[in-house]
């Protein structure tokens, strides 16, 4: 689904199982091809672990039409605190550089941050003097998001430096958060121009073993969750806000399905 306001796609793609869902069939086909004949965006998570190839950045372009878009979570060394490249924007840099044949069509480049104790981060006032540091040196032809994992930084001043920056918020639905509609409610006046939902779910270990790591059905539904963050997705819209909405196989069970059940609930709310 893509409109003007609301782009939705998974969180990775290339999953045998989704088979008769998503896929015709999967001997020697090309995934992502196929993947964009259904959904117009997917996310990407592979580099997160690794820094891209020049291959394989061509391969993924020229698989998708030029109007798919791709959300990409920067590498892991940068949001982790105990990395020696934390917040580099060195690092950054040379990773960009990498993105250069799909730079166009880049939705936002997503930073996912670890949970942080006190340990690791003082409290909200040092993580926004930390990530307000490294935003003034981003480049400002290209959407960036920022993902914290600890619900103390979610405070009106990190909202604030967002939109300063004219960066976005990723509302991500994951176990030790807070509902995403709960936070949406709290800070809905800072929500403008643009903002990320991702849907990531709860226990991986314990859902793989329930799937079988076979992605082709729900089994651990969330309709009450859905039906709040559609109610949310319709607020959005309704506040002409773009929207771009990512769900993970880990969430139910099976992300395209997941969607099913979600464009059901919004549509209820035209």
């Amino acid at each position: 689904m893509r409109d003007d306001l609301i782009t939705i796609g998974t969180c990775s793609w290339k999953y045998p199982s989704w088979e008769r869902i998503v896929y015709t069939g999967h001997e020697g086909i090309n995934f992502l091809s196929e993947y964009a004949r259904k959904y117009d965006t997917v996310e990407i998570d592979q580099w997160f672990y690794r820094l891209p190839e020049a291959a394989t950045v061509r391969g993924y372009v020229e698989s998708v039409p030029s109007s798919f878009t791709f959300a990409i979570k920067a590498p892991r060394q940068i949001t982790l605190r105990t990395s020696h490249d934390f917040l580099s924007i060195d690092l950054f840099n040379d990773f960009y550089t990498r993105l250069e044949p799909m730079q166009n069509q880049i939705e936002t480049i997503m930073f996912e941050f670890e949970y942080m104790n006190k340990n690791k981060m003082s409290g909200y006032e040092e993580f926004n003097q930390r990530v307000g540091n490294f935003m003034n040196n981003l480049p400002r032809d290209i959407c960036f998001a920022f993902e914290p994992r600890n619900p103390q930084f979610l405070t009106q001043e990190y909202f604030d430096l967002l939109t300063r920056h004219e960066m976005y918020h990723v509302f991500s639905e994951k176990i030790y958060m807070p509902p995403i509609a709960e936070i949406y409610s709290r800070f809905r006046n800072s929500i403008i121009d643009k903002t990320y939902i991702r849907l990531l779910g709860g226990d991986r270990k314990k859902i793989e073993a329930k799937t079988g790591n076979q992605w082709n059905q729900i089994v651990e539904p969330k309709d009450r969750e859905l039906m709040n963050i559609a109610e949310m997705a319709h607020d959005l819209v309704n506040r002409r806000i773009k929207t771009a909405f990512y769900v993970n196989n880990h969430f139910e069970g099976s992300a395209p399905l997941s969607i099913e059940k979600f464009l059901t609930f919004f549509e209820t709310r035209r």
